[in-house]
């Protein structure tokens, strides 16, 4: 068993982080502040490769494998937080699940603009009415000639404000197997956006509706029955989101560690105080453990989709330790730490959502109690 990654993926290491430290580290702080999706950072991976890197060649991606896109989103993280939400876009989430399963003729109208950073892509998942018990959804898909309309609406897409396309789970009948999923775009009428409201984290959202849109056969993605297909890919959505809560923290982390070797207190560095440093001693040892579970995960993907055992366990472990390092970081570094001139209550800010997006921490000690007991607990009350 080698824990050392090869030569190739610390060349691209090394590639990805010359690349950030040269465009995204002088405006990492003004663009963490910004709610607007960052174009002009897709457009600049987009021209350097980083755009679909596990998406095939045939499709325009790069052919790579999970654990680059993990990669990937380390070594942007720890330059520029908020430009590793590019690398998730442009390798993860409904870009991911909208290249498996679209036509020839889907990919033809709108891959290629994803690609090249042109437009940018949401999920239409959560409702008033449905957050975890996602399969509670209303938005109905109803039969209209070769096409479809579709009623209703979600909440908390990301990116929303900023989104050209979305990729939409509707019902089309009752039952999980009536659940798949349509693309709609914003100039589809029918179509509209709520007011936008912020996230913790500064990023905003606003409220989707449909109102009786006709969304014609060729903008179907999966039809009834498509369910499964859409939540296994779900789990990659999450290996990213594991990789930038781990990333982040470990950003916090070297920002801090930075300031214990330079600030002083009692004439003495803060380094040198022993509760000090068993704070970072605890941080490091969640970095390490994080890392190896992340690792895990992706890598065992790389034969097929992540195991949901394996995804659950890392995402449980690396959204709270990634939130806590952050945390611990902003506790070192005093009023510094928590004023906004320091990307460390940014990270902090950011952390604490991926404990609740794409799959709640409750929801992912669910998944590992089933996998203990090799039994099914549904959370539903008895009929």
């Amino acid at each position: 068993m080698d824990f050392n990654l090869s030569e190739e993926q610390i060349t691209f290491q090394n590639s990805v982080r010359s690349l950030a430290e040269r465009h995204l580290s002088k405006d990492s702080l003004q663009r963490a502040h910004d709610p607007l999706f960052p174009k002009d950072v897709a457009k600049l991976f987009a021209k350097n490769g980083l755009m679909g890197i596990t998406l095939h060649e045939k499709d325009g991606g790069q052919g790579g494998k999970l654990m680059d896109a993990v990669l990937a989103i380390e070594q942007v993280a720890l330059v520029c937080p908020r430009s590793a939400d590019v690398i998730q876009s442009g390798s993860f989430g409904p870009l991911r699940t909208f290249a498996e399963y679209a036509t020839e003729f889907q990919k033809e109208k709108y891959l290629s603009q994803l690609l090249n950073g042109e437009i940018v892509i949401g999920l239409g998942m959560t409702e008033p009415n449905a957050g975890s018990a996602v399969t509670d959804l209303t938005t109905k898909a109803v039969k209209d000639g070769d096409g479809f309309r579709v009623s209703g609406s979600k909440v908390f897409t990301s990116n929303s404000p900023d989104a050209d396309i979305f990729l939409i789970y509707v019902r089309y009948h009752e039952g999980l197997n009536g659940i798949g999923s349509v693309l709609m775009d914003t100039s589809m009428e029918g179509f509209s956006k709520g007011k936008s409201s912020k996230y913790t984290n500064g990023e905003e959202w606003c409220a989707l509706y449909f109102d009786n849109i006709y969304v014609p056969k060729e903008n179907v993605l999966l039809g009834p029955g498509g369910f499964k297909k859409q939540i296994a890919g779900f789990n990659a959505e999450r290996i990213g989101n594991t990789a930038r809560s781990l990333a982040v923290g470990e950003f916090a982390y070297n920002v801090a560690r930075e300031y214990a070797l330079t600030r002083e207190q009692f004439g003495r560095k803060l380094c040198e105080f022993q509760g000090i440093q068993w704070k970072f001693s605890d941080m490091k040892i969640k970095i390490e453990a994080g890392r190896l579970l992340l690792y895990r995960a992706a890598i065992n993907a790389d034969t097929g989709f992540p195991s949901s055992k394996e995804t659950s366990i890392a995402k449980a472990f690396c959204n709270k330790a990634g939130f806590d390092i952050c945390n611990e970081a902003m506790q070192v570094m005093g009023g510094t730490g928590y004023s906004q001139e320091s990307l460390v209550e940014y990270c902090f800010r950011k952390s604490r959502g991926w404990q609740i997006a794409g799959g709640s921490t409750e929801m992912m000690k669910n998944r590992i109690a089933e996998d203990i007991f090799e039994r099914r607990f549904s959370q539903r009350p008895n009929k």
